[in-house]
């Protein structure tokens, strides 16, 4: 058979795989932040094609709903400059993601609003 090549000859001596090193996964050291999931893809997409600091928003709101346990965070705009947002643009993308149905907020005169992550359909 002329011209033809043999499996063995194009893909080459076998390769022994049990020997090969497995990296442990990242894991951050202790006493430092980190974040928590699951979070849905499907919410971080949403979050995402929204204008702004939405996305920003989102992802420290599923950061503090882990810390916190609970259903309700409180929007803390002094925290959120850690993620380079401003306070203006926090209530903008906070509304946007409101309207976006991803959260619902509760306002109240005087205090910083109390936000509830929902399940999207």
């Amino acid at each position: 058979m002329d011209g033809e090549i043999s499996l063995a000859e194009v893909s080459g001596p076998p390769v022994d795989v049990t020997n090969t090193i497995r990296e442990k996964p990242f894991r951050p050291k202790p006493g430092k932040r980190f974040l928590k999931g699951p979070i849905p893809m499907g919410w971080l997409e949403q979050a995402a094609s929204l204008p702004g600091k939405a996305l920003h928003v989102g992802i420290w709101l599923w950061h503090w709903h882990f810390i916190k346990r609970s259903p309700k965070i409180g929007l803390s705009v002094k925290k959120l400059e850690s993620f380079g947002v401003e306070r203006h643009s926090a209530y903008r993308a906070l509304k946007a993601l409101e309207q976006a149905k991803l959260v619902s907020v509760d306002r109240h005169a005087g205090r910083s609003p109390l936000v509830t992550l929902r399940a999207i359909e």
